[in-house]
């Protein structure tokens, strides 16, 4: 199993969090397993671009809700990640309470 569940949409509050803000959290290894998706589908197109970071960031966005970590930026990276047979991926978590 790659990631902990697959869903659909955020079942969390909304954030209002800007790029901007996302940058100034520091990024940590987070373990694919433990995550869950808020997207069900995949871009195969943006999976296999090489350049798919190029304008956005470098780390995935990941939002910890009710001790749950929802995976919100980052889906096609952590793909990657597991193509790649690696366990975790570096990430920008951001506390919601």
């Amino acid at each position: 199993m790659i990631f902990r569940q697959v869903g659909d949409g955020k079942p969390y509050p909304e954030h209002g969090l800007l790029q901007k803000q996302w940058a100034a959290i520091s990024p940590q290894e987070v373990r694919l397993d433990t995550l869950t998706t808020i997207k069900r589908t995949l871009d195969l197109d943006s999976l296999l671009d090489e350049d798919s970071t190029f304008y956005g960031d470098l780390f995935a966005h990941v939002v910890r809700w009710r001790g749950v970590l929802y995976l919100e930026d980052g889906l096609h990276r952590a793909l990657r990640a597991a193509l790649q047979q690696r366990a975790t991926i570096h990430a920008r978590v951001l506390e919601l309470n």
